[in-house]
């Protein structure tokens, strides 16, 4: 099953995007084996100001057709890293072939976007940075295919 992070905003050369791609390159390596990635990573930018809507039109283009959507918001679940793991064995063992995690931009995602998605994630009832979430969404993704391949990375 592809991968993708669909997220609104271009990442620069940061402290951040040396985190993303350490913890993306390790998923790929792990994730191989267990028939998970490539990740891709899919930028949208709202150039014209539009605000959210635009920013959901953008993020919908991107989506790959048919692609189990999970949206990053702070009203979703709050799920233990091997529950988003299983959660994650469970879409690929469906067969779906795409899984797209959407991250809003700074002021969230679109109410009907965030309608329209198969599931709603969350990292706690705090607000973060949404570069932050691309940081924490790609150490779990390393997480989760570690978890799922009985690595040691995670420790209960």
């Amino acid at each position: 099953m592809k991968v993708h992070i669909c997220a609104v905003g271009r990442l620069r050369a940061s402290p951040e995007k040396t985190l993303i791609d350490d913890y993306l390159k390790r998923f790929d390596r792990t994730g191989r084996g267990l028939s998970l990635g490539p990740v891709s990573v899919l930028e949208v930018d709202d150039r014209k100001g539009g605000g959210m809507a635009a920013e959901a039109a953008l993020i919908r283009r991107a989506l790959p057709q048919g692609a189990v959507v999970c949206a990053l918001d702070e009203r979703g679940v709050v799920e233990t890293s091997p529950k988003f793991a299983r959660r994650i064995e469970g879409w690929r063992d469906s067969g779906q072939g795409d899984l797209a995690f959407v991250i809003g931009g700074a002021d969230g995602i679109a109410p009907d976007l965030r309608a329209e998605a198969d599931h709603l994630l969350s990292f706690g009832a705090m607000v973060w940075p949404h570069m932050m979430v691309r940081v924490m969404l790609a150490e779990q993704l390393y997480r989760a295919s570690s978890i799922l391949s009985g690595g040691p990375y995670h420790r209960t």
